[in-house]
């Protein structure tokens, strides 16, 4: 196995490491320390975003990590309010410097934010930074199937990736379905659905855990490995950084795989795409 763990092959010729770690919500007098521990543990995937207030300190970790820049994926994402005219590259400029580096591996619109269509328009000009090299591959994140069919009409760019929210009790089959179909991957954010339903608690995910001798985090995580997702778990904590990191050595069977998958029941956590506008929540 690679390090960093395996990857996928994304439809722009890239490949992206399926396990990394996330920052949402990440203190940015954590950030540093929590993204310096991953790399050392082996993590090469971090996914950031400008809202997140941190991508000043996950440069600051990758520059002394002394890792070469072409073994790190990065991410970062355009907010919400930076949508119009010439907003989307100055906002990729912004990032680009409080991150310290040459170029992005991926970059992605935050949310559509339907409310102000502006999210193709956004599109095109996420496009030029791809062209110039700045980004290697670009994608959007909470984009329902309409919003992926509009970008479709209207642009030849097949979004590299789709991050969703995606967790064992609220799936997404359709719009996963739909955007695998035209070569975009799925990326899960709130792999463990924020704690806001008891998904460790699940009996197939209890049972599984108990079997394998592992965390019921960890086969929940497990799950969506093999159902070919990338994910990112945010932790602050050294010891939950190994646990999750720990995931790439055990395998479910496929009808605990299957028992999991069976969970589904539309129980979003998170907020509804269409209802996102340009205000950080």
């Amino acid at each position: 196995m690679s390090v960093g763990g395996p990857r996928i092959a994304l439809n722009t010729g890239h490949e992206i490491p399926q396990l990394g770690i996330g920052t949402y919500l990440i203190p940015r007098e954590d950030t540093e320390r929590l993204v310096a521990e991953a790399l050392e543990i082996g993590y090469r995937h971090i996914d950031g975003a400008a809202s997140y207030g941190n991508e000043r300190e996950i440069g600051r970790a990758i520059a002394a990590s002394g890792i070469p820049r072409e073994e790190i994926f990065v991410t970062t994402k355009l907010w919400n309010d930076r949508h119009a005219g010439d907003e989307p590259r100055r906002a990729f400029e912004e990032s680009l410097g409080r991150l310290g580096l040459e170029y992005v591996d991926l970059y992605l619109i935050h949310w559509p934010v339907p409310s102000e269509d502006r999210y193709v328009h956004a599109w095109h000009r996420l496009e030029a930074i791809r062209d110039e090299g700045l980004a290697r591959s670009i994608g959007v994140s909470n984009f329902l199937v309409e919003h992926l069919e509009r970008l479709a009409r209207e642009s030849d760019t097949v979004p590299a990736v789709d991050q969703i929210e995606l967790h064992p009790a609220f799936q997404q089959a359709e719009l996963v379905a739909r955007a695998r179909a035209r070569g975009t991957a799925i990326e899960a954010w709130s792999p463990l659905g924020r704690g806001r339903y008891p998904v460790l608690e699940e009996e197939p995910i209890v049972r599984a855990a108990a079997a394998h001798g592992r965390t019921p985090a960890q086969v929940a995580l497990r799950w969506q490995l093999q159902r070919g997702h990338v994910i990112f778990p945010k932790t602050a904590r050294p010891e939950r950084l190994r646990e999750n990191h720990a995931i790439l050595d055990f395998e479910l069977t496929a009808d605990e795989e299957a028992a999991i998958t069976a969970l589904d029941r539309d129980g979003r956590v998170g907020r509804h795409p269409n209802t996102v506008g340009v205000s950080i929540p």
